[in-house]
C-alpha cells in the first residue's frame, strides 16, 4: 500500500501543494503525466545503478541500461498499483527502484547461463539481444496503457483483490470481504502480479518473495 507521511513536499519541482502521496496516488491510476515524471525524475539515478552493476563484459553488450531501467520502471508501476509497497518518501522510493534493479541484473545474469547450460554449448552472444525476446516491454507504455494491459490479464477475483489493496484495504478485511485467510488472499495476488509481470516480460525485478 503505498502511504506518506503528511505533508511531504511535492515529487515535483513545479508541483505546489501536490504531495508526495498525490504524485504516487496519479502514477497508479495511470495518469500519464505522473508517469512521464516518475521516469524523467528517477531513470537517471536508475540507470547510474545499472551501469554500476553490469560488471559481466557479455551482459554489458546484451543488454541497454536504458531498457532495463524501463523494465524495473514498468515492474515497479504494476506492483504499486496492487498495493505492495509501502512509500513514506521520496528517498525511499528511489532506494526501492535501485534494489528492483539490481534484481533485474541478477535475473538477467541467471538467465543467460541458463541458456547456456541448456544449450550445453558455449553461446556466441555477440548481437544477441536478451531484452528483443521479451516483446512488451520495449513497446508498452509506462502509465494508462500498461495498467490496462495488467487488469486485462486478472480474474474478476484477482482484479477486486488488486483493487481492495490498492484502495488502502488491509489484508484481513479483504480476506473478510471474499473469504480465506490474509496471508493466502496476499499470496494469491502476489502470484498473480507475477504471472502478469511475466506475461507482460518484466521479469526480474521484483525485490521480495512470497
Amino acid at each position: 500500500m503505498v502511504t506518506t507521511e503528511g505533508g511531504h513536499a511535492s515529487a515535483s519541482s513545479g508541483g505546489g501543494a501536490a504531495t508526495f502521496a498525490d504524485f504516487l496516488r496519479r502514477v497508479c491510476a495511470g495518469d500519464e503525466a505522473a508517469a512521464t515524471e516518475l521516469v524523467q525524475r528517477y531513470e537517471p539515478a536508475l540507470r547510474l545503478e545499472v551501469q554500476l552493476r553490469l560488471t559481466d563484459p557479455k551482459l554489458r553488450r546484451l543488454l541497454d541500461p536504458a531498457d532495463l531501467c524501463q523494465s524495473v520502471l514498468k515492474s515497479f508501476f504494476i506492483r504499486a498499483t496492487t498495493g505492495q509497497f509501502e512509500l513514506h518518501s521520496r528517498e525511499k522510493l528511489l532506494a526501492l527502484l535501485r534494489a528492483m534493479a539490481r534484481n533485474k541484473i541478477a535475473h538477467e545474469a541467471r538467465k543467460q547461463r541458463t541458456l547456456r547450460r541448456d544449450l550445453r554449448r558455449d553461446v556466441n552472444l555477440e548481437g544477441a539481444e536478451l531484452l528483443a525476446t521479451d516483446p512488451s516491454p520495449s513497446r508498452l507504455a509506462i502509465g494508462r496503457e500498461l495498467l490496462d494491459a495488467f487488469r486485462s490479464r486478472l480474474s474478476a477475483e484477482e482484479l477486486r483483490m488488486a483493487d481492495l489493496r490498492s484502495s488502502g484495504r488491509q489484508w484481513a478485511e479483504i480476506a473478510a470481504d471474499l473469504g480465506g485467510t490474509p496471508q493466502a488472499r496476499r499470496k494469491q495476488l502476489s502470484r498473480a502480479v507475477k504471472r502478469v509481470s511475466h506475461e507482460l516480460g518484466l521479469d526480474g525485478s521484483s525485490d521480495e518473495d512470497d
